[in-house]
């Protein structure tokens, strides 16, 4: 028959089995219940960060759009900004260019007043009279002088006005490289999504760059070159509009004071030719009336000639009665008569002679000494100045 082995050693009783059964399932129930709430929340957790990453990129992407929308005003401003001064800096230049012109225009009318103020230095004797004609020569050098002076200071002010411009495009063309390089990084930036395969950790990404600016800042560095590009733009009109006005200026003085010039000179050349015509109507009746006193001349040397010969006469005759004899040289009569008519022919010749004496210096420009032309010569009455008179009426 056989026998039961038992084991030494303590048996639980059954209402220990079913405690410690039961003590198991409570602790598994709990550790599913805590497990369970972890998971929930686990998945909780995960929806939330999900949503949160979710708008964190959104939110990211929103900014970068708007970004990308304020660098675009801003460029497309910059680029705007750089055509309108592209513009104004070849209406500058063509402005510029026509003053040269103007200037360079002023020179040949400059030479050609100096060439008759010289010409007009040639003129001699008592025609060399400062008239109308040379102060408007003067006052013409003047105003090429002047406008010459008010045209190359414009053309100076020109050339610094292009440098100008040509810094504030410059700077706008740098303001507007950095816009377009910034421009392409955000939207390099924008196109990236957490599946690209550009994306990476970095070290340190938080960390703010070095020579970083404010939106404030940036805003104000652009806007700032965006007015200095304008008022230099503004300048650069205002000193077209000065070269325009003053080449019309220039143009309307010259065009004035060649009027003025032209007025003179004629006027100065009709005031010539009448001074030359009174002088050649002088010339010709001076002529005229020499050839007048010629023949009033030769008509006093006929009549001279024509009285000597009854003077001879009455001389001859008292010369001849002188040679009576004894009572018979009387003053008689006869006598009387012969002196009274000697004499007064001796009186008739010596008018004619002084009347010839006259018009002898008159026609020569000459006055005797002592005596004035177009006087009387008073003759002395002694025989010797009688028969002086006679000479030089014979001669």
């Amino acid at each position: 028959m056989a026998t039961l082995s038992s084991k030494p050693g303590l048996k639980h009783s059954v209402t220990d089995w079913d405690a410690t059964n039961k003590l198991l399932s409570d602790i598994a129930e709990y550790r599913r219940k805590a497990s369970h709430d972890i998971c929930q929340e686990g998945r909780a957790l995960r929806n939330e960060t999900a949503n949160k990453a979710s708008w964190l990129e959104s939110d990211s992407n929103r900014r970068l759009s708007d970004r990308i929308h304020d660098i675009s005003h801003w460029k497309e401003l910059l680029e705007f900004c750089v055509q309108e001064v592209d513009r104004e800096m070849d209406a500058l230049t063509l402005s510029k260019e026509a003053a040269e012109r103007a200037l360079a225009s002023l020179t040949l009318p400059l030479e050609v007043t100096v060439d008759c103020l010289t010409m007009r230095e040639g003129r001699r004797g008592s025609e060399l009279v400062s008239d109308l004609v040379e102060a408007e020569l003067k006052k013409e050098v003047r105003v090429i002088d002047e406008a010459q002076h008010a045209l190359q200071q414009q053309i100076d002010q020109s050339f610094e006005e292009l440098c100008l411009l040509q810094e504030a495009r410059h700077q706008l063309t740098l303001d507007l490289q950095n816009k377009m390089e910034a421009l392409d990084a955000d939207m390099s930036c924008l196109s990236l999504t957490v599946t690209s395969s550009e994306i990476s950790l970095k070290p340190q990404p938080t960390r703010i760059p070095h020579g970083s600016s404010t939106p404030q800042q940036w805003v104000q560095f652009s806007h700032h070159n965006v007015t200095r590009a304008q008022q230099e733009m503004q300048a650069s009109q205002q000193l077209r509009e000065n070269i325009s006005t003053t080449r019309v200026q220039v143009q309307n003085e010259l065009e004035a004071q060649r009027t003025v010039l032209q007025f003179a000179l004629r006027k100065r050349t009709h005031n010539l030719e009448q001074a030359k015509d009174e002088l050649q109507w002088q010339l010709k009746t001076t002529k005229d009336q020499i050839m007048d006193m010629e023949e009033d001349i030769r008509g006093l040397e006929d009549d001279l000639q024509a009285k000597m010969s009854p003077l001879k006469l009455s001389h001859t005759r008292l010369e001849n009665r002188t040679k009576r004899p004894g009572m018979d040289l009387c003053w008689d009569e006869v006598q009387s008569g012969l002196v009274s008519e000697a004499k007064q022919l001796e009186g008739i010749i010596q008018s004619l002679c002084s009347k010839q004496s006259n018009l002898l210096h008159i026609d020569s420009g000459q006055t005797r000494p002592g005596h004035e032309t177009g006087k009387d010569c008073v003759w002395p009455e002694t025989s010797a100045g009688f028969y002086s008179c006679l000479a030089f009426g014979a001669a």
